[in-house]
């Protein structure tokens, strides 16, 4: 990337100025990578974060897992106020598995949206992403039901991905118990909770079980190689530099040759027909954004039907900084108009 300009002319309080305001503080100091030009308030939010976590200065996981926290505490808006939200579990493989079901206002069986969250396998959960999962069930009238699956390294590969199948099957046999049409069901997630999406509909196609009428990925992780140009060419990227998604890699796997099994790496799986219908969501700053890019090829090369959608000018993880980056809560609207059309 080019362009950046000195962390120590921002800091925190410039987060919050306007869009005007702020592409009027980097006029002609905007990051660009080709015809791409990075959206001002990204450029000030990453800018930011870089500056609060430097590139090389790692955490421990449990000391990463607050600042997300902390991060989506103070950057993202909550769900509106008229969803109704109840916390439920589901049996797993270790246990059971905690869930929070959204449910809009209205009565009936609705379509029903199973959620797993990013987070780089390490991280994240129901506080983080519950801005993201509350608006999709408002503005797409559907349920969302988001899954708490176990992190890494407590608990490696496979063990979230257990957890999500196990969720999906639950729900499968149990779909009107929560007010939910059987014959409506999606699956989605954003980042590593994008690669889980994935991971379980390849799962189910080839195992011959019920599968989603559709997936919903947000910049999905879905080659764990690393070597794709936009991981390479975006290794300094905010939110999501090199460093930090080997370190995600080697918390999650037991070995770096995992990321060969099409379970890791979506992406590199040999067939991909029967996949649901699918909605993949891209950043043109963002590491992952030839994995979502090359997928939605794969996809439609074997017959499904995709929605692809880049955000030109987005950084990773913007969904989930909607009170300082407002396309994030615009993604979110696209999202749900594209569930309302395909399951509601």
């Amino acid at each position: 990337m080019t362009g950046d300009i000195p962390e120590t002319e921002l800091t925190f309080e410039h987060i919050h100025l306007t869009e005007p305001e702020a592409a009027r503080l980097l006029e002609g100091r905007l990051i660009r990578r080709g015809e791409r030009v990075m959206d001002p308030k990204a450029q000030i939010v990453g800018e930011v974060i870089k500056r609060l976590r430097p590139p090389g200065a790692l955490p421990t996981p449990e000391e990463a897992r607050g600042q997300f926290r902390k991060m989506v505490e103070l950057l993202d808006k909550p769900p509106p106020g008229s969803i109704e939200v109840s916390d439920l579990t589901c049996p797993g493989p270790a246990g059971p598995i905690p869930l929070r079901l959204y449910a809009p206002a209205g009565a009936g069986p609705r379509s029903l949206l199973l959620y797993f969250h990013g987070g780089g396998w390490m991280q994240g959960g129901l506080e983080t992403h519950h801005g993201a999962c509350g608006k999709l069930a408002a503005w797409s009238g559907s349920l969302v039901l988001a899954v708490d699956y176990r992190l890494a390294p407590e608990h490696k590969f496979p063990a979230g991905l257990e957890d999500c199948l196990a969720a999906w099957r639950w729900l499968a046999a149990n779909a009107a118990t929560l007010g939910a049409d059987p014959q409506r069901l999606a699956i989605g997630g954003d980042s590593a909770g994008g690669n889980l999406a994935a991971a379980v509909c390849q799962a189910l196609v080839g195992g011959g079980e019920p599968v989603p009428v559709a997936q919903l990925l947000i910049y999905p992780s879905l080659d764990l190689g690393w070597n794709l140009p936009s991981h390479l060419e975006l290794a300094d990227a905010h939110i999501l530099p090199r460093d930090r998604v080997l370190w995600y890699t080697d918390l999650y796997l037991t070995s770096r040759e995992q990321a060969d099994d099409a379970r890791v790496s979506p992406l590199r799986a040999g067939d991909l027909g029967g996949q649901p219908p699918a909605m993949i969501v891209t950043g043109g700053f963002d590491p992952l954004l030839d994995d979502g890019r090359l997928y939605a090829d794969r996809l439609e090369a074997a017959g499904t039907p995709v929605t692809y959608r880049e955000f030109p000018g987005q950084i990773h993880a913007f969904i989930s900084l909607t009170r300082v980056i407002p396309q994030g809560d615009e993604c979110l609207r696209e999202a749900a108009d594209w569930l309302k059309a395909r399951i509601g």
